[in-house]
Order: C-alpha cells, then sequence, then structure tokens
C-alpha cells in the first residue's frame, strides 16, 4: 500500500525544509529561522495536489538527493537570476497562467489580505520553482489545476484557506476582517 496524502506532505516538506537550511544567503534569513512557518506554508501548496502529483514530485526530491542538487538552491539561483533557465517546457507558463488567474480572483474578493501580492506570488517564485520539477510532476500538475478549473474550484483559495486554518483561523474571510479593522 503507498503513502497517504498526508505522509507525501509530510515527506515532501522534511526533504525541501532540509534543502532550504541549506541554502547559502548573504545572512540568515527570516524564512531559515523560523522552519515550522516554512513548512506549514509549503504543507498549504502542496496541500491541494493529488497523491500522483505528489508522489512524482517526491521522485524529483529523491532523485535530486541521489544526485547531489539542492532543488530549493535552484529554485533562489533561478528568482535572482544568478542561472539560466532550468527547464522550457510550456506547461510551466500554462501553470503559471491559470495560478495568477486565480490569485487575482482572491485579491479582488480579499484585497486587504491579498492586495499587490499576485505579480511576485504567481510570477518570478512559481515560474522558477516549476523550472526544478521533472516533466512528469508538470504534466501531473497541470492536470491536477485543469481538473479544478472544470471543477470550478479556485486551487490558491484552497491553499489559503487551509493555511489560515492552520492559523486559528475560521476562514479567508475572518482574514480580511481582521486585516480590515487592523487599518
Amino acid at each position: 500500500m503507498g503513502k497517504s496524502h498526508d505522509e507525501l506532505v509530510q515527506e515532501i516538506t522534511s526533504i525541501e525544509l532540509r534543502m532550504f537550511l541549506t541554502v547559502q544567503t548573504s545572512g540568515p534569513t527570516t524564512c531559515q529561522e523560523q522552519p515550522l512557518t516554512f513548512k506549514l506554508m509549503r504543507r498549504a501548496g502542496f496541500h491541494v495536489l493529488s497523491i500522483e502529483t505528489l508522489e512524482s514530485y517526491l521522485q524529483d526530491l529523491e532523485e535530486a538527493l541521489d544526485e547531489d542538487r539542492n532543488l530549493v538552491t535552484l529554485k533562489y539561483a533561478r528568482i535572482d537570476e544568478l542561472i539560466p533557465c532550468l527547464n522550457d517546457n510550456p506547461i510551466i507558463g500554462k501553470i503559471v497562467e491559470i495560478e495568477e488567474r486565480w490569485f487575482k480572483e482572491l485579491e479582488k474578493k480579499y484585497p486587504a489580505t491579498f492586495r499587490n501580492r499576485a505579480d511576485f506570488a504567481a510570477g518570478t517564485y512559481l515560474r522558477s520553482e516549476l523550472e526544478t520539477y521533472s516533466n512528469r510532476t508538470l504534466e501531473l500538475c497541470l492536470k491536477d489545476l485543469t481538473k479544478a478549473l472544470y471543477e470550478g474550484i479556485n486551487l490558491t483559495t484552497e491553499r489559503y484557506t487551509y493555511l489560515f486554518k492552520q492559523l486559528g483561523y475560521n476562514s479567508i474571510d475572518d482574514m480580511e476582517q481582521e486585516r480590515k479593522k487592523a487599518k
């Protein structure tokens, strides 16, 4: 019997955290000093993916470990444009396009919570991460997103709902109300 969804997410985030903690920066980053926050954010991202996609990405991570490649280091090197494109698969553009659309929907519905974050969240950061995925994982990821689109589900909303519940809110609406009161 294969691993459960939760077991896969736990294993993926543990490997990613080990990789993340070895990323060389000019000084300690806040994220590196808060590993539980890193794992929570990553769990929220993977929470919406299928077991098949998670299994494929776990295989990507394991292969990278076997080859002594740090996918997180590569992602940040791409964000900072320190290395050339790692994967020019056109699926990456399709995934980014869907994610940007979903994030803009969130930004419009919850402006106090998500204002002016879509470009960073779904643009350079996501594209750089997706370049570290195998073509197999990219295909499965696009399949998950396409299925959600067909079903009328915004996976970005699902991710943030999960995240905010983990932080003690009942919903994104609760976070939005708190942010509006704080202004």
